[in-house]
């Protein structure tokens, strides 16, 4: 089965998304108070509810164009290289040497399967 281009951009986009929606999660669950309302009325991880539904809708939409779910679902793999750069970015952790060794074998495991 041939992988669509359209599928595995879907699935970059989505890999995006549910990194985002991890950080939400985070810097959600740092500012809410422990009970159950803070957590269900906390704009930041409805936020993060709201964008992993995003991620299944653009799994389904990448499976209706096309391709292997052993080629597609790798390319999820790259939501750890999302979270890195984005709790690089806006919460100030560090990439260590390893962390972009680790990055590259993502990279390198993915594009072998995706070919």
């Amino acid at each position: 089965m041939q992988t669509s281009i359209k599928a595995i951009i879907s699935f970059l986009i989505a890999s995006f998304i549910g990194a985002l929606g991890q950080y939400l999660y985070k810097t959600g669950a740092e500012s809410a108070k422990g009970g159950l309302i803070s957590y269900i009325t906390n704009p930041r991880l409805l936020l993060g509810v709201v964008s992993y539904i995003l991620v299944m809708v653009l799994f389904v939409v990448a499976f209706k164009f096309g391709g292997a779910l052993t080629v597609l679902y790798p390319v999820y793999a790259t939501t750890f290289i999302w979270g890195t750069i984005i709790g690089a970015l806006f919460l100030g952790e560090a990439i260590s040497i390893v962390k972009v060794l680790g990055i590259a074998l993502i990279i390198f495991g993915v594009y072998l399967i995706a070919r």
